[in-house]
C-alpha cells in the first residue's frame, strides 16, 4: 500500500526517526495558519508548499490549470496562499503521474529546513528495500540525493552504496557506520547518520514495510541529518497488524476499478492491454497473459479470482473488465481444483445473463474438477461464449475474436 509523504513522515517521526516538520492542510487559508504554526513551533523562516498525491517527480511536475510546480519554496505568507490555491484542487503532471496527472487534494506545509550555518546543506539518498534474490533486506545510499536516483545508477553505478542485513540476525551496528563513512561523514554528521540509518531500519522493520526511500536525506548546516522527503509502501499482507496504517489508505489515489475489485475481494490490476483476464491463482494468471501475447493481443488487466471463485465473483469480475473501454474479448482460464469447474460455468452464465448486451467475445476454458460438465453448460446456455481445452486452442480462440 503506498501512502503520502505526510503519513510516511508520521511513521518514521514515531519511531524516533528526525523528519522535516510540516503540516497538511486541505485549503488555501489553513496554509496560510499552517505556516505561522510552524514559524512558532520551529522559528523557521521560510516554508516549502508540497502536493500531496502518490507519485514522484513532484519538484518538476506542473499543473495543468495554473502552471505551478508541485514543490515550491516561499518566504512569505502571501505567497504561501498563492501557492497552495495554485495547487489545491488542480491537477498535477509529474513524470510517473503520465499525461493524466493527478489531482491535489492536500498539500503539506513543511518547514525549511536548509538555513545558513557553519557549512552548507548536503543532500543524500538514502534506501531500505527487500533484495528478494538474495532474500534480505538491503540498505542503498548515495551522495547523489535530491536527483534521479535511477539516473545516478545507470550512468554512475559506482556511486550506489548498498549493505545486505540478514533478516534473522538484524542491522549490524557496524553495517550503520560502515554506510554512513562511505557516504564521506566523520564527527557528529557521522554519529547523526548512524543514528538515523539504525532507526530508519528499526522503522522499515516494524511497520511492515517494502520500501523506504528518503531522497534528499539532509545534513543540515549544523550536522543534524534528517528526512526531507519520504516514500513508504507497506506490505498489504502485513495491514492486520497495523490497523493505523491501514486507515492511511487513500482510494482516490488509486484506479477506481482496483478500489472496486479490492471491495470485491479481487486481485486486480489494471494494463493497458485490449483482452480482458479472468483466471485463478496467480501463476495461472501470469501463464494465460502470455498466452494473450502470443495470440496477437495484449492483456488489459490482471484478476485473479482466487481459488474459491463463484457466481459473484465471476459477476464481480465481468462488470470491472467490462468497464475498461479498451477491452476487445475476454479469456476466462479456470482450473477446477479447489473450485469446480461447473460451478464456475454456471456463474459465467448466470453474470451473462444479469448483465446483459455483452459485446465483446468471450472465449472460456475450463480444466480440472468436472470440466467436461463445466463446458457442457457453457455450450448449452445458448449464450455467446466460446469453449475450449486446451490453452492453444484457447489463444486461437482468443487471435480469432481479435482479427
Amino acid at each position: 500500500m503506498n501512502i503520502h509523504e505526510y503519513q510516511a513522515k508520521e511513521i518514521l517521526k514515531s519511531y524516533g526517526v528526525r523528519v522535516q516538520e510540516g503540516i497538511v492542510v486541505s485549503t488555501p487559508q489553513a496554509a496560510v495558519e499552517a505556516a505561522r504554526e510552524l514559524q512558532v513551533e520551529t522559528g523557521t523562516q521560510g516554508w516549502v508548499v508540497k502536493a500531496q498525491i502518490h507519485a514522484g517527480g513532484r519538484g518538476k511536475g506542473r499543473t495543468l490549470e495554473t502552471d505551478q510546480e508541485g514543490v515550491k519554496f516561499c518566504t512569505t505568507l502571501e505567497k504561501v496562499e498563492t501557492v497552495s490555491k495554485n495547487l489545491l484542487g488542480n491537477t498535477l503532471v509529474t513524470i510517473q503521474t503520465g499525461p493524466q496527472g493527478k489531482k491535489v487534494n492536500k498539500v503539506l506545509i513543511a518547514q525549511d529546513v536548509y538555513y545558513d550555518g557553519p557549512q552548507k546543506p548536503k543532500e543524500f539518498y538514502v534506501a531500505i528495500l527487500l533484495d528478494r534474490a538474495k532474500a534480505c533486506n538491503v540498505i542503498m545510499a548515495s551522495t547523489e540525493g535530491g536527483v534521479d536516483i535511477e539516473e545516478v545508477a545507470h550512468h554512475h553505478p559506482e556511486k550506489i552504496i548498498k549493505e545486505w542485513v540478514d533478516p534473522h540476525v538484524g542491522l549490524q551496528p557496524f553495517q550503520a557506520r560502515k554506510v554512513a563513512f562511505a557516504l564521506g561523514l566523520d564527527g557528529e554528521a557521522f554519529k547523526e547518520m548512524t543514528k538515523f540509518i539504525t532507526t530508519l531500519y528499526t522503522a522499515y522493520v516494524g511497520s511492515d514495510a517494502t520500501q523506504f526511500e528518503i531522497n534528499p536525506c539532509l545534513r543540515t548546516s549544523d550536522n543534524k541529518i534528517l528526512a526531507v522527503d519520504g516514500k513508504v509502501n507497506i506490505d498489504d499482507n502485513a495491514l492486520f497488524r497495523h490497523a493505523h496504517i491501514a486507515d492511511m489508505r487513500d482510494t482516490s489515489e488509486e484506479d477506481p476499478l482496483e478500489v472496486e475489485a479490492s471491495a470485491a475481494g479481487l486481485n486486480y490490476v489494471k494494463l493497458d492491454g485490449n483482452v480482458g483476464c479472468m483466471v485463478n491463482g496467480a501463476g495461472l494468471a501470469m501463464a494465460t497473459m502470455d498466452i494473450i501475447k502470443l495470440s496477437g493481443g495484449k492483456p488489459a488487466n490482471f484478476l485473479d479470482v482466487g481459488g474459491g471463485a463463484n457466481a459473484q465473483t465471476v459477476e464481480a469480475g465481468f462488470r470491472i473488465i467490462l468497464k475498461d473501454p479498451n477491452v476487445k474479448a475476454i479469456l476466462i482460464n479456470i482450473f477446477g481444483g479447489i473450485v469446480r469447474c461447473d460451478r464456475v460455468a454456471n456463474g459465467v452464465v448466470e453474470a451473462y445473463k444479469k448483465i446483459g448486451d455483452i459485446k465483446v467475445p468471450i472465449i472460456v476454458r475450463l480444466q480440472g474438477t468436472n470440466a467436461e460438465e463445466g463446458a457442457r453448460v457453457i455450450q448449452e446456455s445458448g449464450l455467446k461464449v466460446t469453449s475450449a481445452i486446451l490453452l492453444k486452442d484457447a489463444a486461437a480462440r482468443v487471435e480469432e475474436a481479435l482479427a
